[in-house]
């Protein structure tokens, strides 16, 4: 056990085991959905639901435990939300490419991360970023975040004449994510250890209680993977069509795993006092490798996730939270049953309450300095409203250049906002 929190410098970080057992357990739980939603989404563009269900949890797996190692940071990856989508309804039904060659662009992709993440300018380009956009892309995943609890729990659904409405908020999925949530916020405030994942199991089992979620058993056998492990097309992935698919998973990993790093670091505590990003390189190769080898298992891009922001709300600080995640998504894959057993809404209530926390980060901009904080509320806004993190920053880096020429005050702007607003740019108007 000692050498355990020696080689996380546990102690250091002002944590300990126990603290960071609750953190992985809570930020496993809110990442759960996962193992159901991405096979979902996957089987639409014909992969089998059970092989896809195993590359998930053994993907999450290996890029937590990953992470936790080379970046000791508290941070658990998966599949990514977005990622899947893309794949499925833009690259294989979108384009009509098929899931093996869709699988060939992930992982070259991944390959092309790898290569960036061992360079000293994938460092640079991340750390040069201004402190007032870091703080935009912390709340925007924030906001994003909350949407997407919003949204999961049906307390917002769409609407033909407003885009979004308020749902059915007595029916009882919306009522039990606010009363979870109401009791996460109730017990974080009274400084109670482990208040999320309290939250998340009480309204899961008054859902089990009630027939309103279902209890699916304990234990059952993993299903094979054989149907997707190792059937990724990589010569057909290289053909000039799917050039601008490898640009594009590749442009949305990047961004997304540096604004859920800059978020989820800056929530813990975790940032250099320069606001720069601490042991970025491995972070960056432990999250490539990972999306390389998801694509070997047989799923879409693995990426850091925002809902490690409620491991860090209950405590963690080091890697050994996201260590413990990754053992836990090895545990799912003979226990899916009752991991599948948490209702949606459950989990929402602790993804509402992290967006709350991370919103808060708007607070330290300089709101006297426009061309400052208005690039970085584009950059927050964008996220939710335009349902995509990458998208958000895009915006965030193009306004901040723009207004910086615009003011006469070019020179304060980094070199590097110049390059990815031009490549954003190129992506909005081509890819």
């Amino acid at each position: 056990m000692n050498k355990i929190a020696e080689f996380f410098q546990l102690s250091s970080l002002g944590t300990n085991f126990r603290k960071e057992s609750v953190a992985g357990l809570t930020t496993f739980l809110a990442m759960a959905y996962i193992t159901v939603v991405n096979p979902a989404i996957l089987s639409d563009a014909g992969m089998d639901f059970g092989a896809v269900f195993v590359a998930t949890c053994l993907a999450a797996a290996f890029g937590s435990i990953a992470m936790g190692l080379l970046g000791n940071l508290p941070v658990a990856l998966a599949p990514g939300m977005g990622q899947n989508a893309f794949f499925t309804y833009a690259v294989v039904l979108g384009m009509g490419h098929s899931w093996q060659v869709a699988l060939g662009a992930v992982f070259w992709s991944g390959i092309i991360f790898i290569v960036l993440s061992v360079l000293p300018i994938r460092e640079w380009l991340i750390n040069s970023i201004p402190k007032s956009l870091k703080l935009g892309i912390s709340a925007g995943i924030g906001l994003f975040l909350g949407i997407i609890a919003l949204t999961n729990a049906k307390v917002v659904v769409d609407s033909p004449a407003t885009l979004v409405q308020l749902g059915d908020l007595v029916s009882f999925g919306p009522l039990m994510c606010l009363l979870g949530f109401a009791l996460i916020t109730a017990l974080a405030q009274m400084r109670i250890t482990g208040a999320v994942i309290i939250g998340i199991l009480l309204v899961t089992v008054i859902g089990w209680l009630t027939g309103g979620a279902e209890f699916k058993g304990v234990v059952d056998v993993p299903p094979s993977m054989a149907p997707v492990f190792l059937r990724l097309d990589l010569t057909g992935a290289l053909e000039v069509g799917l050039i601008t698919v490898i640009i594009t998973l590749l442009i949305v990993d990047v961004f997304d795993t540096a604004g859920t790093l800059v978020a989820v670091c800056n929530r813990a505590g975790l940032m250099r006092p320069d606001g720069s990003l601490p042991r970025l390189g491995k972070a960056l190769l432990a999250d490539s490798s990972a999306t390389a080898a998801g694509a070997l298992l047989g799923t879409s891009s693995t990426t850091s996730y925002i809902e490690s922001g409620a491991g860090v709300a209950a405590g963690g600080r080091s890697g050994l939270t996201a260590v413990i995640c990754g053992l836990l998504f090895l545990l799912c894959l003979f226990f899916a049953p009752l991991a599948q057993s948490i209702p949606a809404y459950a989990t929402a209530s602790a993804l509402l309450f992290v967006a709350c926390l991370m919103a808060r980060s708007l607070a330290d901009l300089d709101w006297d300095d426009h061309t400052e904080s208005a690039p970085a509320v584009i950059a927050a806004i964008a996220m939710p409203l335009g349902y995509s993190i990458a998208d958000g920053i895009g915006l965030g880096f193009i306004s901040y250049a723009a207004i910086k020429i615009a003011s006469g005050r070019f020179r304060e702007c980094p070199p590097v906002v110049y390059v990815i607003g031009a490549v954003f740019v190129v992506k909005f108007a081509f890819l």
